[in-house]
C-alpha cells in the first residue's frame, strides 16, 4: 500500500467589491475633494456660502459636460484637443445666427450640430485615414478656432434673448444649485450607463487595452471611435451655447484653454491616458476637486497665474501617477507570478520525496 503526501494552497479569495472601490484612485480623488472643502469651509471666509456654490458649478458645468465624452475617449486610449475650439465656434455661431434674425433655438440647435460636424471631421481623420487623434486634433484645434475668430473678428456679440440668458443663470428653486446641473445629471447618467453597463461600454476598454485583439474579438474599432469624436463635438458644441447664454457674449476666444482643464480633470478622477481604465464618477470628482481647488484659491487672493501653474502640476501629477501605479502594479504581478511558481515546485518536490511504503 503506498500513500502519497500532497500539500495543499488555501484559495485566495478576492477582495470585497466595497473594499475594492475604497481603495480606488475614484474614491481616493472623492475623498479628497471633501477634505478640501471641510478645509476651505473651515478656513475661508465666504467659501461655504451658497452664492460660492452657485458660481462653482456654474463655471464648471461646461467642464463637467465636455469631460463625460473626453472619458470614453481617452479610455480608448484617444484624445480630442479640439473640445475648447468647438465650444468656441459654437458659441459665435449662436451669436451670429441670433444677430442675423434667426429664432435663438434654431441658432442654438444649428450651433449644436456644427460641433457635432467638427467631430465627426475629427473621427474620420482619425478613424478612416488613421492618422492619430493627437496630431488631428491640434490641427482642428487651430482650424475650428481660426473659423471662430474669422467669423467675428475681435468684436463680440452680446445681445441675447433675455428669457434664456436667465434660464442659463438660473438655479433650481429653494437651492444654490443651477438650472445646468440639471441636463448635466440627465447625461452623466447616460454617460455612466454606457460605459459601465452596456457591451459598448465594455468594448471601449477593450479596445484601450489593446484595439487589435478587440478587433480580431468582433469590435468594429473605427466605428466605436467614430462615435466617440461625434459624441465629444456634439456635447461641447451644447456647452458653448450654454457658455454664450451664461456670460452674454459669443467671442471667438471664448474658452480657450479649456482643453487643459478638462484634460486634466479627467485624468486626475482616474483615467489612465494609456486607455482602458476610467469611470464616471472618478471624472466627475475630478472636475470639481480642480473647481473647489480654484474658487478656495481665488477667495484666498491667490492669483490667477499660480491657479494655472496648480492646475498644470496637477496634470503632471496625473500622468505621472498612472505611470507609478502601472509599473507597481506590473511589479507586484511579478514578484506574485514568482511566489506561484516557487510554491508550484515546492508541491512538486513534496510530492516526490513524501511517498511511503506501508506493508
Amino acid at each position: 500500500m503506498t500513500t502519497t503526501l500532497v500539500s495543499t494552497a488555501t484559495p485566495t479569495h478576492a477582495q470585497p467589491a466595497w473594499r475594492r472601490w475604497l481603495l480606488s484612485r475614484e474614491a481616493a480623488i472623492i475623498g479628497l475633494l471633501a477634505l478640501l472643502v471641510i478645509f476651505a469651509f473651515t478656513s475661508i471666509p465666504n467659501f461655504g456660502s451658497p452664492l460660492t456654490l452657485t458660481y462653482l458649478l456654474r463655471d464648471t458645468a461646461p467642464i463637467l459636460l465636455i469631460a463625460l465624452p473626453m472619458t470614453l475617449i481617452i479610455i480608448t486610449e484617444e484624445i480630442d484637443l479640439s473640445v475648447a475650439s468647438i465650444l468656441g465656434l459654437s458659441s459665435v455661431l449662436t451669436g451670429v445666427l441670433t444677430a442675423g434674425g434667426f429664432p435663438f433655438v434654431l441658432a442654438a440647435l444649428i450651433a449644436i450640430l456644427a460641433g457635432a460636424l467638427a467631430g465627426a471631421i475629427n473621427g474620420f481623420f482619425v478613424t478612416v485615414v488613421g492618422l492619430p487623434s493627437l496630431a488631428v486634433t491640434i490641427g482642428t484645434l487651430a482650424l475650428f478656432r481660426g473659423i471662430a475668430v474669422g467669423l467675428l473678428g475681435t468684436t463680440a456679440i452680446t445681445d441675447f434673448p433675455e428669457f434664456w440668458t436667465d434660464l442659463a443663470r438660473s438655479t433650481i428653486p429653494g437651492t444654490p444649485i443651477p438650472s445646468i446641473m440639471i441636463p448635466f445629471a440627465l447625461l452623466a447618467i447616460a454617460f455612466a450607463v454606457l460605459l459601465h453597463a452596456t457591451p459598448f461600454g465594455r468594448s471601449l476598454y477593450a479596445i484601450g487595452l489593446n484595439k487589435e485583439t478587440a478587433h480580431f474579438s468582433g469590435i468594429d474599432v473605427a466605428r466605436s471611435k467614430f462615435l466617440l469624436f461625434v459624441l465629444s463635438g456634439t456635447v461641447s458644441g451644447f456647452a458653448g451655447v450654454y457658455f454664450t447664454l451664461l456670460y452674454s457674449n459669443a467671442r471667438g476666444d471664448n474658452a480657450m484653454g479649456m482643453e487643459l482643464q478638462v484634460i486634466a480633470a479627467v485624468l486626475l478622477g482616474g483615467v489612465s491616458i494609456f486607455g482602458g481604465r476610467g469611470a464616471i464618477h472618478g471624472v466627475i470628482g475630478g472636475v470639481l476637486l480642480i473647481g473647489a481647488l480654484g474658487s478656495a484659491l481665488r477667495l484666498a487672493n491667490v492669483g490667477s497665474d499660480t491657479i494655472q501653474v496648480i492646475t498644470g502640476v496637477l496634470l503632471i501629477l496625473s500622468v505621472v501617477s498612472a505611470s507609478v501605479l502601472r509599473w507597481a502594479r506590473s511589479r507586484r504581478d511579478a514578484a506574485l507570478g514568482r511566489r506561484r511558481q516557487a510554491a508550484a515546485r515546492a508541491t512538486l518536490d513534496t510530492t516526490s520525496t513524501g511517498t511511503t511504503h506501508v506493508p
